[in-house]
């Protein structure tokens, strides 16, 4: 039996261990960044820096989503552009900062690993559950 998107129930049957998944992946990106901070042998609470890239990671994407002009291509590029620097830092920041001797370097491996979790996470998200029939947007 399908529904209305033409899914069948065993795809429908999937979603919710997708969605549990990715509930997972992204808890434990958060636990290492916590822990990068809270582990008493580091004790700094710099690397949770790191989750405000999070949150400025799909600006980009979903303001050139809502803007309505004639050059699409123009905006994908723009908005990929931006992406990708806001991951960078991302990674850059916590590497700077131990390299400045703020943070240790065992924080800054734990802070890394928890970036590429969290980017992974967000990436199964958007091949998972966005439609394939719109491309970038």
């Amino acid at each position: 039996m399908t529904d209305r998107a033409g899914r069948t129930d065993e795809q429908n049957v999937k979603s919710p261990a997708k969605i549990v998944m990715l509930a997972m992946f992204g808890s434990i990106g958060m636990a290492m960044i916590i822990l990068a901070c809270a582990l008493p042998a580091y004790n700094s609470w710099w690397p949770i820096f790191a989750v405000l890239f999070y949150l400025l990671c799909p600006l980009p994407t979903f303001i050139a989503k809502r803007s309505h002009s004639s050059d699409d291509s123009s905006r994908a590029a723009h908005a990929m552009f931006a992406t990708i620097g806001i991951v960078m830092s991302s990674f850059a920041l916590p590497i700077v900062l131990a390299r400045a001797e703020v943070i240790q370097w065992g924080a800054c491996l734990l802070t890394l690993a928890g970036n590429v979790d969290a980017y992974v996470t967000m990436l199964a998200f958007y091949f998972g559950f966005e439609s394939s029939d719109s491309g970038m947007w």
